[in-house]
Formats: C-alpha cells, structure tokens, sequence
C-alpha cells in the first residue's frame, strides 16, 4: 500500500487539497497510539485511520471544514463522556487529533507571451505561484524565455482554454495582443471554474467587450468573474511595472484581502484606472 505522504504528493501533483489527520496526544486506553496518521478528501475520500468509529467519523467532519477555510485544528475527544458511551466507545481514554489542511501550490496561467507576460510569469514564480505560460507564437512562448515556469504551452489559446485541465484554484492572466484574441479568449475562459480570470486592458476596450458579451447572452453574475482592467492601480506605465500591479492582485485573492466585484454587467470602469497596453522603448521616453 502507498504511504500517506506519497498519497499527499500525489494530491497536490494534481491540484487537490488534502487534510492530514495525526493523533498527538493518547492518554489512558485509545484504539490508535500517537502519531496514528489518516487523510481526508475534500469529497469525504479517506485514507489510513486513527481508529475508527463515531470520533473518527467527527474528525473527518472536521478535517473537511477544514479544507473550506484553510486553517488547522485540534480535535480532543474523550473516549469515557457520554457521547462516548453512547456510541459503545469502551475505551475510557483521551486523545486529541491535529487536522492540518494541505493546499496545492496556487497556479497562474498566463495566456499571452509578450512583454506584460513575460515580466508577469517571472514576478508570480518568485512570489510562490506555479506558473504555466500559454501563446499561438513559438517563437514568443519559448522555454528558454521562461525558465522559472513549469510549463510553457504553444497552442490556439481558446482551444487551450476549453481543454487544459484546469482547477477551482488556478488563475487565469489574459494578457494576449488584441481585441479579437481577447474575445475569443473570455468566451472560453469565462466557461471554465476558476478561481481569478483577469483581462488587461484600456476601460474603453474592457466596456467594448463586455457589451458584446452581454449581446452573447452571458450573464452580469458571469461577467462578475472577471478582474478588468487587471491589477491594482498603482499608475503602472511600463510591462514591468504593469505586472507588479497584476502579480499585487493577484497576491491579494491569494491572501483573501481582494473584494469580490458587484455583480454588474460591466466592469466598474468608473473608480479604476485604465492600464494601457502601449509601451514606450525607454530610447523614446
């Protein structure tokens, strides 16, 4: 049988979260000893015991609670209390149980190979996310360009889009080079769970699609989803200080300090700055 940290390496290869029970304290008589060790799925999947039976049952309740908010636990049970004794626990001992959820690395996905993408795919491996990089040019998504990437993709993005194997937790960075990939792009991207979508772009671009969009039929909850114009607004000018202001939100969702949008059917191009998409050469400036 795999060992449960082989199990656990597997989960997170894959992009799923796991919760790892552990019994740290047994006194008096338990039905497992200390460092007894099981792994709960966030669909109810178990792996392993720490013994069985109605508090084992309770500890994967927890263990899944846990794996909603992100934030370890310890369990005690005391195996002589009436629940025990209503459950036909014989025991008469205590132990307590630590619940530590396990999370797989954030992914961010970065669908266009230009400079923005480029500056923005190096700056979010550096702060800790996995990061995949995704163009229709080979010459733009080269490897070479991208060495702190774990993959780098060349593909017909909304075709990427619609059958990469992506998670509730991945993000998703549209940085592609115009309004006909861009449309193309949020059709598929907007079809997909995922945890972020963001778009660059001028207000006037962002306002455009969103109105062709919604003439598509898809939905103000739906266009909710998506951070446009992507990034904090930090007066950004130049790709580099562009993707400090992507790579800022994107730690902010990361770190659950970004406020959800309203559920309107445009953006609020109101109150955020636009970033351009042009770039002045320092030569010109």
């Amino acid at each position: 049988m795999r060992s449960l940290f082989g199990a656990i390496d597997e989960a997170l290869a894959r992009g799923e979260a796991v919760a790892l029970l552990t019994i740290v304290r047994a006194q008096g008589s338990t039905p497992q000893r200390v460092g007894a060790r099981m792994l709960v799925y966030a669909d109810g999947r178990a792996e392993g015991t720490i013994g069985g039976g109605c508090y084992e049952q309770d500890a994967c309740g927890k263990a899944r609670l846990a794996l909603q908010t992100g934030t370890p636990l310890l369990a005690r049970y005391d195996l002589n209390d009436d629940f025990a004794e209503a459950q036909g626990l014989i025991c008469g001992g205590q132990m307590d149980v630590f619940i530590d959820p396990i999370a797989p690395t954030p992914r961010v996905c970065v669908i266009g190979a230009g400079h923005v993408g480029y500056h923005t795919a190096h700056l979010a491996a550096t702060v800790g996310f996995r990061v995949v990089v995704v163009d229709d040019r080979a010459s733009f998504a080269d490897a070479a360009r991208f060495p702190t990437a774990d993959r780098v993709d060349v593909a017909d993005i909304p075709d990427w889009l619609r059958g990469a194997d992506l998670s509730p937790r991945d993000y998703l960075v549209l940085v592609t080079r115009g309004h006909r990939e861009d449309l193309d792009a949020l059709r598929a991207a907007l079809a997909r769970s995922t945890a972020y979508i963001g778009l660059i772009g001028s207000r006037a671009k962002i306002a455009r699609l969103f109105a062709r969009l919604g003439t598509e039929g898809i939905d103000a909850a739906t266009l909710a989803r998506l951070h446009a114009p992507i990034g904090i607004d930090l007066g950004a000018v130049s790709p580099e200080e562009i993707a400090v202001s992507i790579v800022a939100e994107l730690i902010a969702h990361r770190r659950g300090r970004l406020a959800p949008r309203a559920a309107t059917a445009a953006p609020d191009l109101a109150v955020r700055a636009p970033i351009s998409m042009r770039w002045t050469p320092p030569a010109a400036r």
